[in-house]
């Protein structure tokens, strides 16, 4: 399976949304939520220009793999680009990472998506989640509360993640800010990710 593809069934998973469908230049995800009705994901900035003259409601958004200027250059009006993102993968298990100190490690699940939870003193301090769909693990909501950045706790979320998981390929994507916790671990850069999307007013 395409990078692209695991990802968007292991987010799909994550997000207790339906699984995606697959479209001639990428996948469609049916997320149905305020603002964020559907999800393109699509392959290349080659079909950018006419996904965007022709799906642009409210509450559309469109991610698509490639570089910021040649997916900039085929949105219309209607579209609000936002930050570059970066879809990630890893191959092998995540690794070992020490509790530090004053925190406690709790993990929620049964499959085929988990939940582990840092906490100090009761109150959470950095949480991810994991989904596993077609044998590729997919991170998500990796966060860590910035009274306690910088010590460790994101490595300790991504290691629990990736045993509870146990799956050989895992993908994720990561914001500017996420992706030199996700370097400094291994993982590479599969592509750049530039998403676009169409306002929806609060009703």
């Amino acid at each position: 399976m395409e990078i692209l593809g695991a990802w968007a069934s292991g987010w799909a998973v994550s997000r207790a949304v339906p699984a995606p469908v697959e479209e001639p230049d990428g996948h469609r995800l049916d997320v149905g939520l305020a603002g964020h009705r559907v999800r393109y994901l699509l392959r290349s900035p080659s079909t950018v220009a006419s996904r965007a003259r022709t799906v642009a409601a409210p509450g559309t958004w469109l991610k698509t793999c490639g570089a910021r200027a040649s997916v900039l250059a085929g949105l219309t009006a209607e579209w609000e680009a936002g930050e570059t993102e970066y879809l990630m993968t890893f191959e092998g298990p995540a690794p070992a990472a020490a509790v530090p100190p004053g925190y406690a490690v709790a993990v929620t699940g049964d499959g085929p998506a988990w939940d582990v939870v840092v906490s100090s003193e009761g109150a959470p301090a950095a949480r991810g989640r994991v989904a596993v769909a077609s044998g590729v693990a997919v991170f998500d909501k990796i966060e860590t509360e910035p009274e306690h950045r910088r010590r460790g706790l994101g490595r300790v979320v991504m290691h629990r993640l990736s045993t509870v998981a146990g799956a050989r390929t895992s993908a994720l994507l990561a914001t500017e800010a996420g992706r030199g916790l996700y370097n400094s671990l291994g993982w590479r850069v599969v592509s750049e990710l530039v998403p676009a999307h169409v306002p929806e007013e609060a009703a």
